[in-house]
């Protein structure tokens, strides 16, 4: 079994950087995925409202086949000119498509919900675009989870949302997997009204608790089932309201088919995480990149054995992301609710 890497991040998968800029006023903030050198990547949408932008080019019909960054970003439809700081930052240093003598830079961008979460949205115009240039900036292979990024104003089912990481290393071939989520999921992250995490039996080295199994099977109490439907939860009741949006990451060579079929897999880490996901009320997306640096070969089978590993990655990533995630005020913290 491949153990998590040094870091436990995205950023253990070689030609990978992140960087993550708030506003504490505002309550929401920007991730951006930077890729040192330009790199194959692919997009599955799965949720019923998406916010999304240049998603379309990742299609393995279309041209372009590498991508410079990755943007995620609260503020709904908003955080969407999140992607325009980031293509400035990238700009400026010549990164980007090149067309005859003009460079420019391919950033994809996928958006969460998090407008109703108490912050001050009266803004004259949106921050997004200038904290994703803060974000990208400062871009480094260390960060912290929680309430960090684009997961600070999320909430996942009853409890906070958050930015959640993590990776999967094989020493001794140099197979790296990660994956970064910014959860703000419909769905329950948790076994109900038990603090285990539906990604229990995938942790790795106590890194959402280490708690001892469920003391009673999957299926769903009452009491979590009825609390799916709190009257008393704006945010909840409005159809547009949440979103998981992530990102898995490689160090193999693919093509762009492969990591179409790498980020459809990948999605299955959102399943073993979050119930119930890809409803009509989520706009749920995971890209992939591939950074081309490990020959991982032509063979099928091996394909779908690196799809599990993203799958696995994402769905710890998501345990992650909401065990760091502290209070901010009515979305109460794993911490606070249980008591650990």
């Amino acid at each position: 079994m491949l153990r998590p890497g040094l870091r436990n991040l995205i950023t253990d998968v070689d030609g990978i950087l992140v960087g993550n800029a708030e506003d504490m006023r505002v309550r929401s903030g920007v991730s951006v995925v930077l890729c040192e050198a330009p790199s194959v990547a692919s997009v599955d949408v799965r949720g019923g409202g998406p916010g999304t932008r240049e998603t379309d080019l990742l299609d393995p019909s279309c041209r372009v086949d590498r991508v410079d960054a990755i943007c995620l970003s609260g503020g709904s439809a908003f955080g969407l000119s999140a992607a325009d700081g980031v293509m400035r930052w990238l700009k400026d240093r010549g990164r980007g498509f090149t067309v005859a003598d003009v460079v420019v830079p391919i950033v994809p961008a996928a958006i969460l919900f998090d407008l109703l979460n108490g912050g001050d949205k009266a803004w004259q115009w949106p921050p997004y675009r200038e904290l994703a240039y803060q974000a990208t900036s400062g871009a480094t292979r260390d960060f912290t989870l929680g309430n960090t990024g684009a997961g600070l104003g999320a909430k996942a089912g009853n409890l906070k949302g958050g930015l959640g990481s993590a990776s999967a290393v094989d020493p001794a071939t140099g197979l790296q997997v990660g994956a970064l989520v910014a959860v703000n999921a419909r769905g329950y992250t948790t076994m109900g009204d038990m603090p285990q995490f539906w990604a229990w039996a995938l942790e790795q080295n106590g890194e959402f608790g280490g708690l001892p199994p469920p003391a009673h099977g999957l299926a769903l109490p009452v009491s979590y089932v009825r609390a799916m439907d709190d009257p008393a939860d704006v945010a909840r009741d409005n159809p547009r309201a949440n979103t998981t949006i992530a990102v898995v990451a490689t160090n193999a060579r693919l093509d762009k088919a492969s990591a179409q079929r790498l980020a459809v897999m990948a999605q299955d880490g959102l399943a073993r995480s979050i119930r119930p996901v890809h409803t009509p009320h989520d706009g749920d997306a995971v890209f992939a990149i591939a950074t081309g640096k490990h020959d991982l070969g032509d063979d099928a089978l091996a394909l779908g054995e690196l799809g599990t590993l993203a799958a696995d990655c994402l769905a710890r990533a998501v345990a992650r992301g909401v065990y760091n995630a502290a209070t901010l005020g009515a979305a109460r913290g794993w911490r606070d609710v249980f008591g650990r």
